[in-house]
């Protein structure tokens, strides 16, 4: 017999695997165990750091310019003439010590000149003799005939006294009063000529300082015949040629001094601040001579060429200070000098410092004891980031003293010892740990240029 399910059982059939297959999945469900839980690990962030050290730093400045000779001479001729004799060496670039005779120029007509005011001062000089002797004669022969005529005033005197006795002729009496009258003519003559002797010596004195004078300018025209070199020299453009005539003023070469060389540099006021110390109590006067200047620009300073790969160096000193800041820049010029460079010349090492070099110059200001210095890098906006003993990233403000090229010198804000961060820790967050790694090679490079001896840019 065979059963026909009906609709309705057929579907409460399905209901029994369904709530199996349910049980089966809630059983599941509720046996099987969670999963592990791992333990929260916090990744370290690797910088590059230094330790902080206190440093004898040296503050220092570059210039730039062209060196030239302080000393240059425009030989001219000062007297005319013809070249007679000429220094064999008087050629562009030959080297000439002080005194030598370069060219010497045909003296007879100055020497006639001389010759010519030697006799009108011994001529005027013996007419003063002659004039004092005649002085000394006519005062003689005046108190003579200053005595006759005291004689004959009497003489005259007793005839008038006999005239009304009729003892004496009338003409006696006249006679006597001409013989009076020619003496006090002859008295009168002398005084007149002692009294022009004063006017007389003053005229000729007058004569013999003029001669006088000549003659010290014929002796003068007669030593600039001869032209010396005034210093120990380079010669330059050379514009004569032996046997030339000369005319008074024209230009015959140049001359460059080998003892002193100048460089003139620009420094920002701002810059030049850093090289003199807070406490330099130097305060300059409103004259500012050379000495004044050296005393408040102390400085050390090294001039250098550079051609190529070939460097020579020299030390120099400020002495002068320009006049006024350059309205531009606003920087102020420094003239420094090299001394005896052609003295200190190696061949092939180390030429002389020649006209036209373009030279640099490093100012260093005196040594500033134990400051702590960091690379500029490392500054972010007045701060700087460090790392605590818990290796743990912090963030502290600093102020800089005064900042060099790759460096900053601080005032205050970090310590020796303190751990430096000088790779850039973007993104910086505070706290963060750090896995610091030592970069030696800044920190000797920071040491190096802080002391004086790495270069300056």
């Amino acid at each position: 017999m065979r059963w026909k399910l009906t609709s309705t059982v057929r579907r409460w059939l399905i209901v029994p695997p369904v709530i199996l297959a349910m049980g089966l999945v809630g059983l599941l469900i509720f046996s099987r165990e969670g999963p592990e839980r791992a333990a929260r690990h916090e990744e370290a962030r690797s910088l590059r750091v230094i330790r902080a050290v206190a440093v004898d730093t040296v503050p220092r400045v570059l210039g730039y310019g062209t060196a030239k000779p302080a000393q240059v001479w425009q030989a001219v001729a000062e007297v005319k003439g013809r070249i007679i004799e000429i220094h064999p060496q008087l050629k562009a670039g030959a080297m000439l010590q002080e005194g030598e005779v370069l060219l010497r120029i045909d003296p007879v007509e100055y020497e006639l000149a001389v010759a010519q005011f030697e006799a009108d001062i011994a001529q005027a000089t013996a007419q003063l003799e002659e004039l004092t002797v005649k002085e000394t004669n006519d005062q003689a022969s005046l108190e003579i005939e200053q005595a006759s005529l005291q004689l004959a005033e009497r003489d005259l005197q007793r005839a008038e006294a006999l005239l009304p006795k009729k003892a004496v002729a009338a003409t006696t009496v006249d006679q006597e009063k001409r013989d009076v009258l020619a003496q006090r003519q002859i008295v009168q003559r002398l005084q007149n000529s002692l009294r022009l002797v004063p006017q007389q010596k003053k005229s000729l004195e007058a004569t013999l300082a003029v001669k006088k004078t000549g003659l010290r300018q014929a002796e003068l025209d007669l030593a600039k015949t001869v032209i010396k070199s005034p210093f120990d020299c380079r010669l330059g453009k050379v514009e004569m040629e032996p046997g030339q005539y000369l005319g008074a003023g024209q230009s015959l070469f140049e001359a460059y001094g080998t003892a002193l060389t100048e460089i003139e540099i620009e420094i920002p006021l701002d810059q030049l601040r850093i090289l003199i110390p807070p406490d330099h109590g130097f305060r300059p006067p409103m004259t500012m001579d050379e000495n004044t200047v050296r005393g408040l620009f102390d400085f050390d300073v090294i001039v250098r060429y550079r051609s190529g790969d070939f460097e020579a160096e020299w030390k120099g000193q400020v002495v002068r200070m320009r006049e006024q800041l350059h309205p531009r820049t606003r920087s102020v010029a420094l003239v420094i000098t090299v001394d005896k460079s052609y003295e200190q010349a190696i061949p092939g090492r180390r030429p002389p410092l020649l006209q036209g070099m373009y030279c640099e110059a490093e100012l260093r200001g005196p040594v500033r004891k134990g400051k702590i210095v960091i690379p500029r890098t490392a500054l972010h906006d007045g701060h700087v980031y460090v790392v605590g003993n818990d290796r743990r990233l912090r963030r502290r403000k600093v102020e800089a003293e005064f900042a060099q090229s790759n460096f900053l010198c601080l005032e205050e804000g970090l310590t020796a010892g303190e751990t430096l961060v000088v790779s850039d820790p973007t993104p910086a967050i505070e706290g963060l740990l750090v896995e610091p790694v030592i970069d030696e090679q800044v920190a000797r490079r920071l040491i190096a240029e802080a002391s004086g001896e790495g270069s300056v840019k």
